[in-house]
């Protein structure tokens, strides 16, 4: 357990640079199951989803090394797949994103309920669904599922969601099954198109990468060895964004993906937040009279569900009433309480709805990380907070969010750990 102490109330300024995406980094590390080559991949974030993940590829078998400090090489030559560690599962949401994989090589996933943060129901419905689509087989038990098939064929397959590591998984698994395979209602997220030149590089026919139907001609097996470069976190660079914003700092973002935050900087624009873009920067310059908005979440190109609670922060300082809607999760508005406790003046209209009105300060207290991002808001509240601020739990923002406080304090924060 971990404490993140902050005395809040200053202006940052500086610059800060975006690691590789944790969303891109988790299923890319899944998919080198599928190959028997060496695969290098680089802008690796050093976060603890990612260590786990490895943790988890080695407990299989599989060769990993840190070639620098953002530079992994990864050979899964001799994996078993019943050597997954099923602690490490339970405690990962990221590890669902095995299943596909390993089914699509061995033939056989068995498999505990994964973990990860308390987001609410999140049922595996649809990534069992998508692949008994392709001849799997799955029996359930109490705490874990066991799927098997004897080959996995392509088949023309409608999901029933948008959802993002389900379209991660049946990606995966069609890679070595026979024939063709289409996704539809697949998730178009920049982490899923990220994946899918990854699985290109191994060898894999695929098409309609950011839209909504992929197509995915099967090969036999993978026979090339792959050097991919992870995508810049469009999640971390909106994160610095609304942290800029709400604490009215002036702060350069470096190597962001401009087009992948198009949603992003439109909402920050309506609400008044002054943006330059250069390059691959992004510069926040500080704004002093920011607009009630509207944020509700949804599948990309829209709004991210993972900066809902960022924006929801950035809601306490706008002038009128700001409406946070996220209709994707129902266990992600617990934030506003402890935004309540620092003085924000907020209802939770229901399980999907907050309402803020705004602005109104913000002081100092003691308070607890819920979820990733979550914990990652909390650290915005409290570096614009009046007085001294104690985020409990802070070794669950460390899941997403490499050297957090290391890059704060570089750009002014006043932030410190305790263990």
């Amino acid at each position: 357990m971990s404490q993140l102490i902050i005395k809040g109330g200053r202006h940052l300024r500086g610059e800060v640079e975006v690691s590789g995406m944790k969303n891109a980094a988790t299923p890319i590390l899944a998919a080198t199951i599928l190959s028997k080559k060496e695969c290098i991949l680089e802008n690796m974030p050093r976060i603890s989803d990612v260590q786990n993940m490895i943790e988890i590829l080695k407990g299989l078998g599989a060769q990993v090394e840190w070639l620098d400090d953002h530079s992994l090489s990864v050979c899964c030559d001799k994996i078993t797949p019943t050597r997954l560690n099923q602690d490490l599962v339970k405690k990962l949401r990221s590890s669902v994103l095995f299943i596909g994989p390993l089914l699509a090589r061995f033939g056989k996933v068995l498999f505990s309920e994964p973990g990860g943060c308390l987001l609410g129901n999140r049922p595996l419905n649809t990534h069992f669904y998508a692949l008994q689509k392709l001849g799997a087989e799955i029996q359930e038990t109490k705490n874990s599922y066991a799927l098997s098939a004897k080959k996995l064929k392509g088949a023309v397959i409608i999901l029933p969601e948008f959802s993002v590591t389900a379209t991660e998984n049946l990606m995966m698994a069609a890679c070595l099954a026979e024939g063709e395979t289409t996704i539809k209602i697949a998730a178009a997220e920049p982490h899923v198109e990220d994946l899918g030149n990854f699985l290109k590089k191994m060898g894999v026919r695929i098409n309609g990468l950011g839209t909504h139907t992929i197509r995915i001609q099967g090969i036999k097996q993978v026979s090339r060895e792959v050097k991919h470069d992870i995508i810049p976190d469009q999640i971390e660079a909106g994160t610095f964004a609304v942290l800029a914003a709400a604490t009215k700092s002036q702060i350069l973002i470096k190597n962001v993906n401009l087009e992948h935050l198009d949603s992003i900087i439109s909402k920050l624009q309506q609400i008044g937040v002054k943006m330059e873009k250069h390059g691959r920067n992004l510069l926040v310059r500080p704004a002093h009279k920011l607009k009630a908005f509207k944020f509700q979440a949804l599948p990309y190109p829209g709004l991210p569900t993972d900066l809902q609670a960022p924006f929801g922060v950035l809601a306490t300082q706008c002038y009128g009433t700001s409406l946070i809607h996220d209709p994707l999760f129902e266990g992600r508005l617990g934030y506003i309480q402890e935004l309540i406790k620092m003085g924000a003046n907020a209802i939770v209209a229901d399980s999907h709805r907050a309402i803020i009105n705004a602005p109104t300060p913000l002081y100092g207290t003691e308070i607890k990380t819920l979820d990733l991002r979550a914990g990652a808001t909390l650290i915005i509240a409290g570096l614009l907070a009046k007085g001294e601020t104690v985020i409990n739990q802070a070794e669950i923002i460390d899941r997403g969010y490499e050297k957090i406080e290391e890059r704060l304090r570089k750009i002014g924060a006043q932030i410190s750990r305790i263990s």
